[in-house]
Protein backbone atom coordinates (compact mmCIF):
# COMPACT_ATOMS: atom_id res chain seq x y z
CA UNK A 1 0.00 0.00 0.00
CA UNK A 2 2.40 2.73 1.01
CA UNK A 3 5.20 1.25 -1.09
CA UNK A 4 4.23 2.03 -4.25
CA UNK A 5 3.88 5.96 -3.77
CA UNK A 6 6.55 8.69 -3.89
CA UNK A 7 5.86 10.54 -0.29
CA UNK A 8 7.61 13.72 0.15
CA UNK A 9 8.85 14.67 3.13
CA UNK A 10 8.38 12.29 6.21
CA UNK A 11 5.44 9.94 7.57
CA UNK A 12 4.42 10.11 11.21
CA UNK A 13 2.29 7.39 12.54
CA UNK A 14 0.31 9.46 14.11
CA UNK A 15 -1.49 10.69 10.99
CA UNK A 16 -0.62 7.14 9.78
CA UNK A 17 -1.68 4.56 12.59
CA UNK A 18 -0.78 1.51 9.96
CA UNK A 19 2.94 2.68 9.41
CA UNK A 20 3.85 1.19 12.54
CA UNK A 21 2.34 -2.63 11.35
CA UNK A 22 4.20 -2.41 7.95
CA UNK A 23 7.54 -4.80 7.49
CA UNK A 24 10.63 -3.39 9.13
CA UNK A 25 8.97 -1.05 11.78
CA UNK A 26 10.53 -1.02 15.04
CA UNK A 27 7.42 -1.76 16.65
CA UNK A 28 3.35 -2.03 16.04
CA UNK A 29 2.53 0.61 18.78
CA UNK A 30 2.33 4.47 17.77
CA UNK A 31 4.37 6.33 21.17
CA UNK A 32 4.62 10.28 20.65
CA UNK A 33 5.06 10.22 16.94
CA UNK A 34 7.00 6.96 17.03
CA UNK A 35 6.83 3.36 16.31
CA UNK A 36 8.14 1.14 19.28
CA UNK A 37 7.85 -2.37 20.43
CA UNK A 38 5.61 -1.97 24.10
CA UNK A 39 7.61 -5.31 25.02
CA UNK A 40 11.39 -4.19 24.59
CA UNK A 41 11.11 -0.09 24.52
CA UNK A 42 13.15 1.15 27.74
CA UNK A 43 11.13 4.58 27.32
CA UNK A 44 7.68 3.00 26.63
CA UNK A 45 7.67 -0.28 28.53
CA UNK A 46 3.84 -1.48 28.65
CA UNK A 47 2.82 1.33 27.77
CA UNK A 48 3.10 4.69 25.81
CA UNK A 49 5.73 6.99 28.44
CA UNK A 50 6.49 4.60 30.68
CA UNK A 51 10.51 4.49 31.02
CA UNK A 52 13.05 2.12 32.98
CA UNK A 53 15.22 3.52 35.20
CA UNK A 54 18.56 3.15 35.04
CA UNK A 55 20.14 -0.22 34.88
CA UNK A 56 16.73 -1.69 34.02
CA UNK A 57 15.55 -3.16 31.03
CA UNK A 58 12.12 -3.88 29.68
CA UNK A 59 11.08 -7.50 29.61
CA UNK A 60 7.53 -8.60 27.89
CA UNK A 61 6.28 -4.94 29.07
CA UNK A 62 7.61 -4.62 32.52
CA UNK A 63 10.94 -2.65 33.59
CA UNK A 64 13.40 -5.09 35.43
CA UNK A 65 16.69 -5.00 37.04
CA UNK A 66 18.49 -7.92 34.85
CA UNK A 67 21.57 -8.05 37.87
CA UNK A 68 19.17 -9.24 40.47
CA UNK A 69 16.07 -11.10 38.77
CA UNK A 70 15.63 -15.10 38.61
CA UNK A 71 13.20 -15.36 35.90
CA UNK A 72 15.28 -12.66 33.74
CA UNK A 73 19.70 -13.05 35.19
CA UNK A 74 21.32 -11.23 32.75
CA UNK A 75 18.76 -10.38 30.30
CA UNK A 76 15.23 -11.23 29.24
CA UNK A 77 14.32 -14.57 29.46
CA UNK A 78 17.46 -16.09 31.34
CA UNK A 79 15.68 -18.25 34.20
CA UNK A 80 17.85 -19.64 36.73
CA UNK A 81 17.85 -22.96 37.81
CA UNK A 82 16.05 -24.24 40.74
CA UNK A 83 18.09 -23.25 43.47
CA UNK A 84 20.25 -21.20 42.21
CA UNK A 85 19.67 -17.29 42.44
CA UNK A 86 20.87 -13.90 40.27
CA UNK A 87 23.27 -11.71 41.73
CA UNK A 88 25.28 -9.58 39.67
CA UNK A 89 23.25 -10.78 36.47
CA UNK A 90 24.70 -14.31 36.85
CA UNK A 91 22.67 -17.80 38.21
CA UNK A 92 24.89 -18.41 41.22
CA UNK A 93 27.41 -16.25 41.51
CA UNK A 94 30.17 -17.32 44.21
Amino acid sequence: MLGRHRWRGSLSCKEHRNLCKLPRSPGPTCCGNLCVDLKTDLFNCGRCGVQCKFAEVCCKGKCLNPFHNDENCGGCGKKCSKGSHCRYGMCSYA
